[in-house]
């Protein structure tokens, strides 16, 4: 996809330096949200990441951030932006017939309410006909005799098995050293959320077809005897996981949150719907970072009161305890959040149509291009601050 035809300059002012910087990070993460046909933004971002050179060694994902870290994990680099590519058109078909033509050239006053109907259309078309490559329409899924968690939804999700086993090396995945892999999901049985982990195990394409499972669309996956649902619909976001993990050192993290928690009043239901989503999904990515981000702070107190006990006595239970708690670890956090389009409705997130999906693709492509251009963000936060967020759209 030429998206970078459709996107302004790079303001890069220098790459050189941003990998200088980089490098002083022993951990680079790439966190990816869910938030279904929204997903092709965090596309984009990982284009801009390989345009300088930035690639994480740690990639953790939910929902449509899962199956696109699969793609990005299952394959070389040089070919990730590629498959990526292959991935987003291949699911953003159209399912029976070719789609209307886009708004003319200078449409004027008729421009938003012809994106509007058309975005509708396209989200109505995803819920009818399903998505090439993604999901189907079960032909009966209200029959009585459909007694299995696997078969108890309005899709198949059979083609998007194809799908992944066609474009990600699992292989890769799985080799030692490979970048590390994080998906979220939810067992049914128990209730309880889980990360399948690449260092905890071999991960196939059922664990990441398990984290993007969202009831009642989409069916339950079994893996190793148990189901799983979308991870969501307890976490919407895998940060928790990375900051929390013993192995988290100095980090340079992006977090990809794909719902924005700012927003217009709404003043009809199809807008109350929309802006309840966003707040909704959008809530514990802000809770979570704002817990995470005071619970690194009273770390590093802690470090750094530490290194004040005299010698002779860190032999002490309390000191043996306090160190399991410690840590001295500095967390660079950059915010890229996607913004909501004028017309776009509550059905953003299974609306496929390859325009809103080129949108998408190119808004996360220019805010982390728009965030390279402040090289200072990278630099190494202090002890004295030892958890640092950027927002580019902050700033504007």
């Amino acid at each position: 996809m030429d998206v970078r035809k459709n996107s302004p300059e790079s303001r890069l002012s220098d790459p050189d330096r941003l990998r200088q910087l980089h490098q002083q990070y022993q951990t680079t993460a790439l966190v990816l949200q869910g938030g279904g046909a929204l997903g092709a933004y965090q596309a984009g971002v990982y284009e801009a990441l390989d345009e300088v050179g930035i690639l994480p060694n740690w990639v953790a994902g939910i929902s449509i951030g899962a199956l696109n870290a699969a793609i990005i994990a299952g394959n070389a680099p040089e070919h990730r932006v590629a498959r990526l590519t292959e991935f987003w058109h291949t699911i953003c078909r159209p399912p029976l017939w070719p789609a209307w033509a886009t708004a003319p050239l200078d449409p004027g006053a008729w421009e938003l309410p012809w994106q509007n109907g058309l975005s509708g259309l396209a989200a109505l078309r995803a819920l009818v006909e399903g998505q090439p490559g993604f999901f189907s329409p079960r032909p009966f899924p209200l029959t009585p005799w459909r007694a299995s968690p696997a078969s108890a939804s309005w899709y198949d999700t059979s083609p998007l098995k194809s799908t992944l086993e066609r474009l990600v090396d699992f292989d890769r995945i799985n080799h030692k050293g490979a970048l590390r892999v994080s998906v979220g999901a939810v067992n049914i049985r128990t209730g309880n959320f889980v990360y399948f982990d690449n260092t905890q195990g071999p991960l196939r394409v059922e664990h990441f077809m398990a984290s993007g499972a969202l009831p009642p669309g989409f069916p339950a996956i079994e893996v190793d005897g148990e189901f799983y649902w979308d991870g969501g619909m307890v976490s919407n976001t895998p940060l928790y996981k990375v900051l929390s993990d013993p192995s988290c050192r100095d980090s340079l993290i992006f977090q990809v949150d794909l719902w924005s928690s700012r927003g217009e009043l709404p003043c009809d239901l199809a807008e109350v719907t929309s802006r309840a989503k966003d707040i909704q999904y959008s809530s514990r990515t802000r809770l979570i970072t704002e817990y995470m981000g005071q619970r690194q702070r009273q770390q590093r107190i802690l470090h750094d009161l530490m290194a004040l006990v005299p010698e002779d006595q860190r032999h002490q239970s309390a000191y043996r305890q306090a160190q399991l708690h410690a840590s001295g670890a500095l967390v660079n956090l950059f915010h890229l959040i996607y913004r909501n389009k004028p017309y776009e409705g509550h059905y953003k997130d299974y609306e496929f149509s390859f325009d809103s999906m080129r949108q998408h693709w190119s808004s996360g492509l220019d805010d982390l291009r728009c965030t390279f251009a402040e090289p200072d963000w990278f630099e190494l936060p202090s002890g004295e601050h030892p958890f640092v967020t950027h927002d580019v759209h902050c700033e504007d």
